[in-house]
């Protein structure tokens, strides 16, 4: 599964060993609603499904960071509008970030991998809508906003086909079902 602006391929074999832990890149999470204080294991549970994600991809993640900002309806609301031109709230929102040119120096700051957001209202309403545990559901959001700040999209079917089957196989390795098996 490669990524052809890239030429990377994201997927470990089955038979390679996991990143080394340094590799994992540093995670900061931002609660801005109050509504995430219902659910007070969003922020371990993030925290687990990004690490799964880096540890699967053979993109090089490490000495990188990336921000999770978990708010609520009315606040994606407002940056899908701004950003997309969509005014309505979704689930989650990926900003990759400009990647720098040239060769990477020993004493350079981490990279900045990009910004995700998730907002709770619509992660609570569609996990409660496919009766979903509510943690599978978030571990689902996070691994698929972590996946388009390494590249993944999924505006063509075939990149659509790559991004879900790397979904599948990392949730699997946190014990979660297939997120698309009633829809397939």
């Amino acid at each position: 599964m490669t990524n052809p602006r890239l030429n990377v391929d994201y997927r470990r074999t089955q038979n390679s060993e996991p990143m080394a832990p340094s590799a994992l890149p540093i995670t900061e999470i931002l609660v801005v609603a109050d509504c995430w204080q219902l659910e007070p294991e969003a922020e371990a549970t993030i925290d687990r499904a990004i690490a799964a994600a880096a540890e699967f991809v053979t993109a090089d993640v490490g000495d990188s960071e990336l921000a999770i900002m978990l708010t609520d309806d009315a606040g994606i609301r407002t940056l899908n509008r701004n950003w997309r031109g969509i005014d309505k709230p979704t689930n989650v929102l990926s900003f990759p970030a400009l990647q720098p040119r040239g060769p990477r120096q020993t004493d350079d700051m981490p990279r900045m991998l990009g910004d995700i957001a998730i907002a709770y209202e619509t992660t609570r309403r569609e996990a409660d809508e496919e009766q979903k545990p509510f943690g599978h559901h978030l571990s689902h959001l996070a691994v698929h906003g972590f996946l388009h700040l390494i590249g993944h999209d999924h505006e063509k079917d075939q990149e659509a086909e790559t991004m879900e089957s790397l979904e599948r196989e990392i949730l699997l390795q946190l014990g979660i079902p297939d997120p698309y098996a009633e829809r397939d």
